[in-house]
Order: C-alpha cells, then structure tokens, then sequence
C-alpha cells in the first residue's frame, strides 16, 4: 500500500481560500504551537497571549483570501498574532477582538445580511454562534452585530455585571477558536436567509402597529405569552409588548428598522427612531429591541436603549 502523502500547507491554504472551514481548521492546528510562541514571547504567560491567538485564528477565517504565498502560510498566521499582541500593547481601550466577526459588522447603509452573503464562511460563523451556550450566544451577538458595542451597554442590555461580559466574551472567543480549529460541520443553517425572514417580520410589525392592524402571521409572532422584560416591564408582573410599544407609538415615538442580527432563538432588531414635539416620551435616536424566541414565537422583548441605559419608564 502507497503511504498517503501529508497535505502541504499550499494545498490546505487552496482548500481554505476556496471556502472550506475544515482545511483552515487544519492550518490553524499545525500551527498553532508557533503562533502560541509568539504571542508569548510579546506578551508573556497569562490570558491574554492565549486571548491574541483565538482572535488571530478567527482573522484568519475572514483574511485568508489575503494569502499571496500558500507556502508561507506559517509565516502569515504568525504574523497575525504579533499584529494582534501588538495593537493590544499600544491600546488602553477595549480591544474589538473577534476580528472575523467584528468586521462583518453593518456599516453605513449596508445591511447585516448582505454583507454576511458577501463573506464565504457565514455559515460556519452562525452555526458556531449558534453552538455557543444562550448567555454567551447573547453577548458575541451584541457585541459584534449590533450597535450595542461597549461592555457597559451589553452590561445593561444583559442585566450583568461589566466584568460577566467581559468574562462571558472570552468564553465565547475561546470557545469559537477551538470549533475553528477542530474544523466545521459540511452543513449549517441558511443565516442570510434567516436574517431576511427576521428583516420580513420586524417590517410586518412595525406596519402593523402603524395601521393598527398587525396579520395573522405576525400575531402569531407574538403569543399571548410573550413577555416585557427590563426597564420597560412591571416586575413580578406580565406586560406584553404589544400595548406598551403602541403607547409609545400613540405619544408621537416611531420606528425605523435600521438593521437585523437573526441568531437560531435570539433575534436583535435596531431602530432609529424619530419623535414628534411635545411627545411626552424623549426617546434618543436608536433603541434596540432584544427578543428571545421559543418555538418561533417571541418569548421575551426586551428594550435597550444604547446611548441612554435609563429611559424614562411609561
């Protein structure tokens, strides 16, 4: 019998650069010991070295079409490490991190779902999300696909501590990294689809309550039992959504969808929103509903104001 002959790392970059998850997976576990060096040696032992080589693994994901030489791949994944441990050593602030997602990010006028249609890997990201525990999946879904960005902001939209999300966020880049590296499964959900179908029902919605008038299909969207929570919501008590956003809507508040983050059981819509004068409400200009679905149906809704945490309640 002929002995097999190892995959090179041209072949595997190929394979990688040709949108397969797996043969990045690869790449990424035999090189991982030297990408480790490295951010040891910028960095020393501690969380953070190992916190530069999971975000360097999830920039490869998005970057490896950027690959000129397949044979010197090592070279570039190395490179991405000292980048990435640098940028951290010059920076007080928060570091984005995660910069495979964080540059799926919607700019502009751009929507969520078409730039994540644009990215060859969308449907690994989303079925890793989606592998994530609910509380992590929570915070990595803010973080990198909304505009509640800081960790104060999550903090309040989560009911958490800072330094949960802080905590919850490397649990979910280690998390991530490690899926990465141990390769993908062949087939995942469709996520641009899934974005649409929630952009298609947050625009029923909102048209609904204007009109007065919500369809079937977007009644049932909203169940008897679905449930105000936060700063909005009557602790102790269960408020549906429904009469609490049509008393905003009756004072003068409306709401623009201004982009759509669809995970399998939490979908995040962001408003801009306008308000009439004299309205009773001083709404700022965006707010972000965050919905936890159940059966397709929305469990919970919650309000989070990004720039303003403590809205005037109702």
């Amino acid at each position: 019998m002929q002995p097999v002959t190892p995959l090179t790392d041209a072949h595997l970059t190929r394979r990688a650069q040709a949108g397969e998850t797996g043969a990045l997976g690869l790449l990424l576990a035999r090189h991982h010991a030297s990408m480790r060096a490295v951010a040891l040696s910028l960095l020393g032992h501690g969380p953070d070295a190992e916190d530069v080589v999971q975000d360097a693994a999830l920039t490869a994901l998005r970057r490896i079409g950027d690959v000129r030489d397949p044979d010197a791949v090592g070279a570039w994944l190395r490179a991405l490490v000292r980048n990435t441990a640098r940028m951290q050593l010059r920076s007080s602030r928060e570091m984005p991190g995660f910069d495979a997602l964080e540059n799926l990010h919607p700019h502009l006028d751009d929507s969520a779902e078409r730039l994540i249609e644009q990215h060859s890997q969308r449907d690994w990201i989303w079925a890793a999300i989606d592998e994530l525990p609910p509380k992590l999946r929570l915070v990595v879904m803010l973080r990198y696909f909304t505009g509640v960005t800081s960790y104060e902001q999550i903090a309040v939209a989560c009911e958490i501590p800072v330094g949960t999300v802080r905590s919850r966020l490397s649990q979910a880049r280690s998390k991530l990294a490690r899926l990465l590296m141990a390769g993908a499964a062949e087939t995942h959900d469709d996520a641009a689809a899934r974005t649409r179908a929630s952009r298609k029902e947050a625009l029923a919605t909102l048209a609904g309550w204007e009109s007065g008038a919500l369809p079937r299909e977007i009644t049932e969207l909203w169940p008897a039992r679905s449930e105000m929570v936060g700063r909005l919501g009557r602790p102790g008590e269960h408020v549906h959504p429904i009469p609490v956003m049509r008393r905003f809507l009756e004072d003068g508040v409306r709401q623009h969808l201004h982009r759509v983050t669809a995970g399998r059981d939490i979908d995040i819509w962001e408003m801009k929103v306008t308000t009439r004068h004299g309205s009773l409400h001083h709404c700022p200009p965006t707010l972000t509903w965050l919905m936890l679905r159940q059966d397709g149906r929305v469990r919970q809704l919650r309000v989070v104001y990004p720039r303003n945490p403590a809205p005037a309640a109702l």
